[in-house]
């Protein structure tokens, strides 16, 4: 597999709506995910439900997810008692975002990057004193690395600055993450320099990108360029998107995964049953609108995907 297509609709999508899909809904998309040949899914947030009801059950999916074979299980975790929660479930894979505008961090997290930090060295505590085999990998993701809707252009040497925090506090890798849609195919090749110049090239893989202003493909072509190995996306482009409301804000990722195996780049998913599970998402949230070119389009005359191209 050369490419790994990282699913994350069932958290960065669910949360981004109002409406909260049901559990068994919410299993039945993972499964047909899992059976169409994605590797990797974000099943959801370890946040208190007060704040996202949409993530109430993250524990719950962990556990079911981890029943299904070959699928790494993912989770988002705000803090240290997030990590606690994620770990008891055996999660694969735990994110801890870091907002490089710290005026955004305090207005959404309601803490500073040192606060962030600390957090960050207790949650790499907690994972150190599992046995060796048992450990989740733990990426720190740089957020709002493109932009800020409250500072704007954030300077590369505190996103700099802030990857080599992440990694001294004990992160193993660090994710690129496009919150606000503002990237650009150059923005995206440089920031991916500065990350590696700061924390070296094995310690970024992976970027999330955002289709806010119609360039996530694009961006995703540009991380490819240099590199990366793991781009988010979500099904259906699930998501909102906070400067044009109906617009996608995730990659599609059907669309993704069409673009790469048009180029020869496998991804190991079967875009078929890949786009048959929309059909779980449009049961489940009927009035919420799905996107993606490659569905309504339907697949081109004679088209072979990379794994068996002709």
């Amino acid at each position: 597999m050369d490419v790994l297509v990282s699913e994350v609709g069932p958290r960065d999508g669910l949360q981004s709506i109002t409406r909260v899909m049901p559990t068994e809904a919410k299993r039945r998309w993972i499964a047909a995910e899992a059976a169409a040949g994605v590797k990797e899914i974000e099943v959801g947030s370890f946040v208190p439900a007060s704040v996202l009801p949409q993530m109430a059950d993250t524990a719950e999916l962990v556990t079911y997810a981890k029943s299904i074979a070959g699928l790494t299980v993912a989770a988002l975790v705000p803090n240290a008692k997030g990590a606690q929660a994620a770990i008891a479930v055996k999660a694969d894979k735990i994110s801890l975002p870091l907002s490089c505008s710290e005026s955004h961090s305090v207005a959404n997290l309601r803490m500073t990057h040192a606060r962030v930090l600390e957090e960050v060295r207790t949650v790499a505590n907690l994972i150190k004193e599992l046995p060796a085999g048992e450990r989740p990998s733990f990426e720190g993701s740089l957020s709002t690395a493109f932009g800020c809707t409250i500072e704007g252009p954030i300077r590369d040497a505190d996103i700099a600055r802030l990857a080599e925090a992440l990694m001294e506090a004990g992160c193993d890798e660090i994710g690129l993450s496009d919150t606000t849609g503002y990237a650009d195919p150059a923005a995206v090749k440089r920031l991916i320099g500065v990350v590696r110049n700061a924390v070296g090239e094995d310690k970024i893989t992976g970027i999330h990108l955002h289709n806010t202003r119609g360039l996530g493909l694009a961006n995703a072509l540009a991380a490819l360029d240099c590199g990366l190995t793991t781009l988010d996306a979500s099904l259906g482009g699930l998501g909102g998107c906070p400067f044009a409301p109906g617009a996608s804000g995730n990659i599609v990722t059907e669309d993704l995964v069409f673009m790469l195996e048009s180029m020869g780049i496998s991804t190991g998913i079967d875009l078929e049953q890949l786009i048959a599970a929309r059909d779980i998402l449009g049961d489940a949230l009927p009035q919420e609108p799905l996107h993606g070119f490659v569905a309504h389009a339907g697949l081109p005359l004679g088209y072979h995907p990379a794994r068996t191209s002709v």
